[in-house]
């Protein structure tokens, strides 16, 4: 099988994308001694990893906490792009035509709803539909784990772009207001990683080298705050 992870930052490829225009293959296939278990990551430029090696991006930092943990995990299959609201990625899910079941699916969508001041209508109605297409990846709700969106607007691209961060702050909670009460009235796991998000007002090592997407470090920690709950499941 096939995976493709597609590359572009979050929603400002001019400003943060550092990546070539040819999206990278990564070829896996199931190791059948070792029974891995299938990994779909959906989302945006925090899904990809935007200007971090793909090693250290969210997904792949994952799979790594739980291969410590005695869980052996396929490279996961990424479907993100920078830039991709809910719609976006609706329509990358249905180009991508996925047929398999996956052990474990993540979702982590809706910065680029906010940042081009959508409605919050219609990102509750397509993050629910994109929640429902999660379950039916996994086959059951208790295998898909969401993660709230963090907040931009205290990075230093941030404090530059000339929104206020303050304002920032409050969308960005209003949108995860609306996936967490999703999330969870569908019964699924939902990992709160915007108040760690917020650290990156004052420690820079959280940040990426563009100024605007989480450096691994930042990164390891949302793999540290789900990976319990991942756990939990599969052992």
């Amino acid at each position: 099988m096939k995976i493709f992870v597609v590359f572009l930052g979050l929603f400002l490829a001019t400003a943060c994308t550092k990546h070539g225009d040819t999206d990278p293959v990564i070829d896996t296939k199931v190791n059948m001694e070792t029974k891995q278990l299938t990994y779909l990551a959906l989302g945006d430029s925090y899904t990809i990893g935007e200007s971090v090696p793909l090693k250290s991006n969210f997904p792949n930092q994952l799979v790594q906490q739980l291969s410590a943990k005695g869980i052996a995990v396929e490279a996961p299959q990424i479907i993100a792009r920078t830039g991709w609201t809910t719609s976006e990625l609706q329509g990358a899910i249905k180009s991508a035509a996925v047929q398999k079941k996956y052990d474990l699916v993540t979702l982590l969508i809706g910065v680029n709803n906010q940042y081009r001041g959508e409605s919050a209508v219609t990102y509750r109605k397509e993050f629910k539909e994109l929640l429902q297409t999660a379950i039916g990846f996994a086959g059951d709700k208790t295998h898909v784990f969401v993660v709230s969106i963090p907040d931009w607007g205290v990075t230093p691209f941030g404090k530059k772009s000339g929104r206020n961060p303050e304002t920032v702050s409050n969308e960005i909670n209003a949108f995860n207001a609306i996936n967490r009460e999703e999330t969870l009235m569908a019964g699924v796991s939902y990992t709160d990683i915007t108040p760690a998000s917020r650290a990156a007002a004052s420690d820079l090592s959280l940040v990426a080298d563009d100024g605007l997407h989480p450096s691994g470090k930042m990164y390891l920690d949302w793999a540290l705050q789900v990976s319990p709950a991942v756990l939990k499941i599969l052992k």
